[in-house]
């Protein structure tokens, strides 16, 4: 890889670790706002972070099909500088928030604008990088897609140990933004021809596509594999919503404040890095559709730990939980990939991540709804099994013919 190609790469994949920053930041401090809005009434606390992880989440997966045709239309550096610029002005708007109803407006602007970044940020990489170094390239940038979803509670444990408060948090979260922002807006003002070249490459490359590319497309398969995606996102997002507050009670076991909860999700989220690499290097074209289905299976039991584990455990069973379920994504992703054609990919996706982390979005209110562990993920345990179900369907469309 070229060095100004690796720069590039290298920038934009800074940008995917801050939107995993950013779309941590809330659960790793929600205990906070909770207990400033509602004092020691934890039941209305949670319920109230819980609609505000809700709106977040659900104007992030949503976002992105509006987001695809207007990174096709402006072009992914403008984009990428208003994605990054937008939040930080919504982190600014989150710390001088007076009310409830001013916090869900900065929430919301904040998710509308972080949804912007996985359509920009792909396009980008995809159309900057070759056949050969596109693999390394999109290494790199999951690798700090990772790194940001596990430093985001540690920088929050970390402050709020050195008595920050939750909104000056979110004044921190402003500088990463607004710097790397201004880098987007000088890229964009030093390429402004690239877009429009890009956007006639795309043309000839689908006028030349060959009819043997047509004929793998398969949207029976495509839209039942979207159903699968809502599933794992209703899932994810009860997970990562309360994560930390989960792990408070084994920190307390360990003798730490309740706060620490946020350290021992870190730990948990680097289990999750470790998942995705493995289920890369394990995934095989001929069989995705049984792994993904294996995968899914294994959600179950760590699910089920987790609505009974007590003090200590908790920390093994949501560990555990982080490697199995973060597995899927790459075996998803490939499979995208199986059953679309390739000058309609990038809008597949963008329709993709509105079913898994838009209508998924919702996991997040549910766990908020809920004080009981044994209910919350319990029935997270059956929403796995109904996606095992999904995964069936999916097998039985694409068993080989004989």
């Amino acid at each position: 890889m070229v060095r100004a190609t690796l720069y590039l790469v290298l920038l934009v994949s800074s940008a995917h670790a801050l939107v995993h920053v950013y779309e941590l930041a809330l659960p790793s401090v929600e205990q906070q706002i909770a207990a400033e809005y509602f004092g020691t009434d934890e039941v209305s606390g949670k319920a109230m972070t819980g609609r505000l992880s809700n709106m977040w989440r659900l104007m992030w997966g949503f976002g992105a099909i509006v987001a695809g045709l207007l990174v096709d239309r402006f072009g992914a550096r403008r984009l990428l500088a208003i994605y990054l610029l937008g939040c930080t002005a919504a982190c600014a708007l989150a710390a001088t928030s007076s009310t409830e109803s001013s916090l869900f407006v900065a929430m919301i602007v904040m998710g509308a604008l972080a949804s912007i970044y996985h359509p920009a940020g792909l396009s980008l990489i995809s159309h900057e990088t070759t056949a050969d170094n596109r693999p390394q390239a999109l290494g790199l940038h999951g690798i700090f897609g990772s790194a940001g979803i596990s430093f985001a509670p540690l920088l929050a444990g970390v402050l709020l140990a050195t008595s920050f408060t939750w909104r000056q948090v979110y004044w921190v979260l402003v500088v990463p933004g607004a710097v790397l922002g201004l880098v987007f807006v000088w890229q964009a003002i030093r390429h402004p021809a690239i877009e429009s070249r890009r956007k006639s490459a795309e043309r000839s490359e689908a006028s030349a596509s060959t009819k043997d590319e047509q004929d793998h497309v398969d949207w029976t398969s495509y839209f039942t594999l979207t159903a699968m995606a809502s599933v794992q996102g209703f899932i994810y997002s009860a997970l990562m919503s309360f994560l930390p507050r989960y792990l408070s009670g084994a920190a307390e076991w360990f003798g730490s404040a309740k706060g620490d909860g946020n350290f021992l999700a870190a730990g948990v989220l680097l289990a999750g890095c470790v998942g995705q690499a493995v289920a890369g290097r394990i995934a095989k074209s001929s069989i995705l559709e049984k792994q993904l289905a294996w995968i899914t299976f294994g959600n179950i039991p760590f699910l089920v730990w987790m609505a009974f584990a007590g003090t200590w455990d908790r920390v093994p069973a949501a560990g555990l939980l982080a490697l199995v379920h973060f597995m899927h994504q790459p075996i998803y992703n490939s499979l995208i990939a199986k059953y679309t054609p390739r000058h309609r990919r990038s809008l597949c996706y963008g329709f993709s991540f509105a079913m898994g982390l838009g209508l998924g979005s919702f996991g997040a209110r549910f766990a908020g709804a809920f004080q009981s562990d044994v209910i919350v993920y319990g029935t997270l345990a059956a929403v796995a099994g109904v996606g095992c179900l999904i995964c069936v369907v999916l097998c039985v469309l694409n068993r080989p013919s004989e």
